[in-house]
């Protein structure tokens, strides 16, 4: 849910010319915490996926490091500039593979 709101960011001023209703329309002001709130979502249920799971510190490490690439995507995206916003957006790719990478060195360590 992060990701599309971070892209809206991109596009909002030509969005509110042509009168295109998108999430970080929707959110209005409040566009940038709602992005760092679905990520904050998003870690509380990977944390309850890897507790359920039974999964270990390399996992964790993963979330972990995703936590801080999301924290990057913060000081990138708050002053709403666009190239910073859109490079934002397609950084989110890191923010998978981290949780990835973190999932598939702890099945490689068991």
């Amino acid at each position: 849910m992060a990701y599309d709101p971070e892209y809206a960011i991109t596009d909002k001023p030509d969005d509110l010319k042509i009168g295109i209703k998108t999430s970080a329309i929707t959110f209005g002001d409040y566009d940038v915490a709602a992005v760092m709130i679905c990520h904050g979502v998003f870690l509380a249920l990977m944390v309850l996926v890897g507790q359920e799971a039974g999964l270990g510190a390399a996992y964790y490490t993963g979330l972990a490091v995703s936590a801080l690439l999301m924290g990057q995507q913060y000081f990138a995206i708050r002053e709403r500039d666009r190239q910073r916003c859109f490079k934002s957006f397609l950084d989110n790719n890191r923010v998978g593979a981290a949780v990835f990478a973190g999932l598939v060195l702890d099945f490689l360590l068991r």
